[in-house]
């Protein structure tokens, strides 16, 4: 048995895990899908103060909580920038790193850092008529999305050599999504030996558009 958590994306929530989480607890594992604040199911509670050092600690919160004392940690887009700040503070008690068509930041580094103009331009558009909250990207109408909180990709991680303690790093990238900020992380991933590289097909939304993918790859984080 292994212990998970899932962290979604931005404008997303723990949602978007349904199907994994209920096929992990199914083959005897323990899952924590998390909820960061202001979003998913802790929308009613947004504010635009909300920062991405309150998603890592909330996450860290999450894992106190559920008494969990080694597991993997599973971050989708937004959630690479929270799993790599988790993991600067819980990196000796993760078993695997897993970004799931995700952000992958370096020490300094914001979101914003690592998206270009076009995402920039939305992400000041986007909260024009309600300051400090982003509405979601073009595209994801189709899905239950909720406003994001700006300060939370503005903010940079900051490593502490904890995150070197994770004996395992994956990266799973989706290649049916184009343009896709997340190549430059895949082919930086790709040559490394420190890090398992995994592509599927499909767009963004690995969850729903590769899930056996996803779970035969997230239940092999954990071997």
């Amino acid at each position: 048995m292994a212990d998970y958590v899932l962290v979604h994306g931005a404008w997303c929530g723990a949602w978007c895990y349904e199907q994994l989480a209920d096929e992990l607890r199914g083959a005897g594992h323990r899952v924590v899908a998390v909820d960061l604040p202001g979003l998913g199911a802790d929308a009613a509670r947004f504010h635009p103060g909300i920062t991405l050092g309150d998603h890592i600690a909330h996450v860290e919160a999450e894992v106190a909580r559920a008494g969990f004392d080694r597991f993997v940690l599973v971050g989708h887009s937004y959630g690479g920038m929270v799993i790599t700040g988790a993991a600067a503070r819980l990196g000796a008690r993760i078993d695997s790193l897993v970004y799931v068509d995700a952000f992958l930041p370096g020490d300094g580094q914001s979101l914003w850092d690592l998206t270009g103009e076009w995402e920039h331009a939305h992400y000041i558009d986007g909260q024009k008529h309600t300051p400090g909250a982003i509405a979601p990207l073009p595209g994801f109408a189709h899905l239950a999305l909720t406003p994001h909180p700006l300060l939370t990709l503005v903010e940079a991680v900051r490593l502490t050599g904890e995150e070197a303690k994770v004996p395992r790093r994956l990266y799973i990238f989706a290649t049916g999504w184009q343009p896709t900020p997340f190549t430059r992380f895949a082919a930086q991933v790709r040559v490394d030996p420190a890090w398992e590289y995994h592509e599927v097909g499909g767009g963004h939304f690995v969850m729903a558009d590769a899930p056996k993918d996803l779970l035969r790859i997230v239940l092999g984080a954990a071997n």
